[in-house]
């Protein structure tokens, strides 16, 4: 059974603050500044450039890589970090219609993360000849993928609502109708079990900074099906995915397997942190997680509706259709959400009117679920978040 008090013990949490907000951005673990300072100081202070060499720095995307794998399913050596979500799904989205040359059509859902939408829409842009973005409800996918489709792009848990997508049957449906699947994990790893190879998924992509704790602007990863990986041609030839970079020739040659989705320097001070990071899961049992998750989502749903019947649920109550947050709806949420964070309870905003909470078992518990619940009703009882101060929107919401 995994220790969960001992994972909380393991970041270092404001006092006085009920973080709900890892499903933005991770706290900071306790080991990720030694480590970072220990990559600065030691390896890059007396290594210089020998820290590629001498300090493993050309192998941390690959092996911290094999460490995500293990945490959504995927197969070890099939797992790669750097660059941002938007670059990886860029790529994994470009090869995947490469790779279906007569079709033209990407099938996602309106309530994907926008950014997956631009890089889609401007993809196509790029490529002309009929290539399109075709956008659905959310619950109508399965309905349309038809045999125009050739990839499914789909973010596997809404960033807004929390909505969970059945991975293992729009991937067998897409596959049925002889489309690929991109899947965007960036509200799935880390917070609930994910099987990338038992589902059949043939790319995924998915951000550090969120349930993995690498802190801001940590790297992303990108992950290639074995049947895929050394045929998916990356439409960012970066020298890094070349099959010998420092032969330094001009003209490219696409390296084996996984290595051939590198693109440029990968960042190794930001690697350093969520290697430190990745230590909170040792003895991390997935299931376990998922489980304590639930609970205190439950919780939290139970006690917000008992006690503040303003507030209406966005999240789906049942437990296999949600990721690992929930969300309620309110014409004032932005100002709600700020009388929360002035009071020490920290969550976010969507647009329009959504109060979003994360429920990560790591460094949450069910006191700070019952300090969340009680901060909500005071301010919705009493109308703090009527107040001018919570009216000014921050640049970041």
């Amino acid at each position: 059974m995994t220790d969960f008090a001992a994972t909380k013990a393991m970041f270092d949490l404001p006092q006085g603050m009920t973080y709900l907000d890892g499903n933005s951005l991770g706290p900071l673990p306790r080991t990720a500044a030694a480590r970072v300072a220990q990559a600065i100081t030691d390896e890059w202070g007396q290594m210089l450039i020998g820290g590629w060499n001498r300090a493993g720095w050309m192998d941390l995307p690959r092996k911290l890589g094999d460490r995500i794998a293990a945490l959504i399913g995927a197969e070890a050596g099939h797992v790669v970090l750097g660059d941002t979500l938007s670059i990886k799904l860029y790529q994994a989205l470009a090869s995947a219609l490469d790779m279906r040359p007569t079709r033209r059509v990407i099938l996602s859902d309106t309530g994907n993360f926008p950014s997956d939408l631009y890089m889609a829409t401007g993809l196509c842009r790029t490529l002309g000849d009929g290539y399109v973005l075709k956008t659905v409800a959310p619950e109508n996918v399965a309905e349309a993928i038809d045999d125009s489709v050739a990839v499914l792009m789909l973010t596997e848990a809404d960033y807004r609502t929390g909505r969970r997508h059945d991975m293992a049957a729009l991937t067998r449906a897409a596959h049925g109708a002889g489309a690929l699947t991109v899947w965007d994990l960036a509200h799935s790893a880390g917070a609930f079990p994910v099987h990338l190879a038992a589902c059949g998924a043939d790319f995924a992509v998915g951000c550090t900074y969120k349930y993995l704790n690498s802190g801001p602007g940590g790297p992303a990863f990108i992950y290639v099906a074995p049947r895929h990986a050394n045929t998916a041609r990356p439409a960012l030839s970066g020298w890094l995915g070349h099959e010998a970079p420092f032969a330094f020739d001009l003209d490219y040659r696409a390296g084996a397997g996984i290595d051939r989705m590198r693109v440029g320097t990968p960042p190794i001070l930001q690697l350093a942190a969520l290697e430190a990071a990745l230590d909170v899961w040792n003895g991390v049992d997935l299931n376990d997680l998922r489980a304590a998750s639930q609970a205190l989502m439950d919780q939290y749903i139970a006690g917000v509706e008992a006690a503040c019947p303003d507030l209406i649920l966005a999240t789906p109550r049942e437990h296999d259709a949600r990721g690992s947050q929930v969300s309620f709806r309110h014409s004032q949420a932005y100002a709600i959400m700020q009388a929360m964070i002035a009071r020490g309870v920290v969550g976010d905003f969507r647009a329009p009117d959504v109060i979003r909470c994360g429920f990560t078992p790591l460094f949450i518990d069910a006191g700070d679920v019952v300090r969340a619940v009680g901060v909500i009703a005071d301010i919705m009882q009493n109308q703090l978040w009527d107040n001018p101060a919570y009216q000014t929107r921050a640049k970041v919401t």
